[in-house]
């Protein structure tokens, strides 16, 4: 391996923003030295050019593979919030397509009024052809009448315990799958291939390390949704040396299954683990998403005209059966990766973390509501809050499908960063990617203003409850130092010496005009040492 001297960069060293330092050293992939002139004779030198040098960000909730299988196919996630360029879109994808299905998703449900676009507005444009989208959550599912009636989903089949179909007054399903509805296309939806999937891994890898993304947590790997399970591509592309970064896979929790399923996750832990990759988490989502009234909430969701309703979403895995499962697989030495968004799957997956080794690393993601009397249990439990950022600010989803439902108080303690920090919780970042863009330094602004980038000054777009931003160290520390340390690895995520030589170079620093944070940009990306992107 080359030895290189990073040269005339500011340093965020994974926990401090330490500004010019002198030269950055390094040798047989990992840093070498800081400080100072370290010129090395032969040495390949990297002008940082007044730019940041830092640890490469660590995404620690993630599903690459899905972002992969949707950027190969028919992909609305980068297109604007609007019905009309979805149909659009889909109708040009459909006719240059010969795939019997039209699949894939990212639609946003503020773009339908509802939330709920309709089978019909898909027949339009594809014709007697099935059609399966998913929305950018990965919660529900855009189908077309083709596809419903392939499915045999009609107004007499009952709504499963843990989803609902979305119906019109006489209960015909209108073209919407909600949560565990989704199953009832299983067997009708062609599902990847190995080779598709492989691909899909090989992309979405590509992608984020284009975006400085050098390690990560994929937060499902297991078979869901109607996708293939991605732990043979994962084992395949770290055997073959195809995996660049280094991943910790989060097998899936079967919520249809028990206690059973324990020594096959330890099967797989053992089969799937090598090279780059370690399957050694695993994944339970207990609730579902607060936009279409799945997310578990201590109290229940409001109507529009603010009454209590009889809702108050779902716990996918039954409460006290969690524990016992949470119990086992912390007994078996997996760290347990929890999905939980209402207030109520919060506390349901702290009570089961109670009495677990805090050396497992456990963590709780997304945390839309966390009820007052749960913030500072984090830090006691040794659970590290996993932020998905850029959900924190003010959009269309936020303002027509989820805020009337919850009322003016709860909805004026969403996404408590701030409060966690200060309760002395360990933080952790993700973007959750395809659900939103992984780009770290968009999560980082939204971190830090509680706004998209480029949103300021825009109506409708003031910071939502900028009390709790969270400061540009502490943002930076969570996507670098913190997720690396969520991931166990405990030599990356820094810039010291003897540390891994996964590292970023920005075109700026974004320290010095933190209000422009979200406008910076990867010039290149470095793994082990090596440039694995350069823009």
């Amino acid at each position: 391996m080359p030895t290189t001297v990073f040269r005339n960069a500011s340093l965020f060293d994974g926990f401090r923003h330490r500004g010019r330092v002198g030269d950055v050293l390094v040798q047989d992939g990992r840093v070498a030295a800081v400080g100072g002139d370290l010129g090395q004779p032969g040495a390949r030198v990297v002008d940082v050019d007044g730019g940041l040098l830092l640890p490469g960000f660590t995404d620690a909730h993630v599903h690459p593979v899905q972002g992969g299988l949707e950027r190969l196919g028919c992909d609305l996630s980068d297109l604007p919030a609007d019905a009309g360029a979805y149909l659009e879109h889909v109708g040009a994808y459909a006719a240059r397509s010969s795939s019997t299905w039209v699949q894939r998703g990212g639609w946003a449900m503020a773009a339908f009024p509802g939330g709920l676009p309709t089978a019909a507005e898909l027949d339009r444009v594809v014709g007697d052809r099935p059609v399966a989208l998913a929305n950018r959550d990965h919660h529900g599912l855009w189908v077309s009448s083709r596809a419903l009636a392939l499915a045999g989903v009609t107004a007499g089949t009952p709504d499963p315990v843990d989803g609902r179909v979305e119906r019109d007054a006489a209960g015909e399903p209108t073209g919407v799958l909600h949560e565990g509805a989704m199953r009832l296309l299983d067997g009708v939806l062609p599902v990847a291939g190995e080779q598709e999937m492989y691909d899909a891994l090989l992309e979405g890898q590509r992608h984020l390390l284009s975006l400085g993304v050098t390690s990560w947590q994929d937060a499902i790997v297991g078979s869901y949704s109607g996708m293939r399970d991605c732990g043979p591509a994962y084992a395949r592309a770290a055997a073959s040396g195809d995996l660049v970064a280094t991943v910790v896979g989060a097998l899936w929790w079967d919520r249809d299954r028990g206690s059973e399923q324990v020594a096959e996750l330890v099967a797989k832990r053992q089969d799937w683990s090598r090279g780059r990759f370690r399957a050694t988490s695993v994944k339970v989502m207990q609730d579902g998403v607060a936009e279409n009234g799945t997310a578990a909430l201590v109290e229940p969701y409001l109507d529009r005209c603010g009454h209590a309703t009889s809702n108050s979403g779902l716990s996918f895995v039954d409460p006290v059966a969690l524990r016992g499962h949470v119990a086992e697989l912390d007994r078996q030495g997996f760290q347990v990766h929890v999905h939980g968004l209402g207030d109520r799957g919060v506390r349901e997956a702290l009570d089961a973390f109670e009495g677990t080794d805090p050396r497992r690393r456990h963590h709780v993601a997304h945390l839309q509501l966390v009820h007052p009397d749960d913030v500072w249990r984090f830090a006691a439990l040794g659970v590290a809050a996993n932020l998905q950022t850029l959900w924190a600010c003010h959009d269309d989803q936020m303002t027509e499908l989820t805020i009337p439902f919850l009322g003016e108080e709860r909805a004026a303690r969403q996404y408590p960063f701030a409060d966690l920090h200060a309760a002395g919780a360990r933080l952790v970042a993700g973007s959750d990617w395809p659900v939103s863009t992984p780009d770290p330094l968009a999560a980082l602004h939204a971190a830090v203003h509680r706004t998209t980038h480029g949103d300021a000054g825009r109506a409708g777009t003031d910071p939502f409850l900028p009390e709790q931003a969270l400061p540009v160290e502490t943002a930076f520390a969570a996507y670098t130092s913190g997720s690396a340390w969520v991931n166990h690895r405990d030599d990356a995520g820094r810039v010291a010496p003897g540390t891994v030589a996964d590292l970023v170079v920005l075109d700026r620093d974004p320290f010095g005009a933190p209000e422009d944070l979200g406008a910076a940009r990867v010039r290149s990306t470095w793994v082990d040492g090596e440039c694995v992107h350069e823009a």
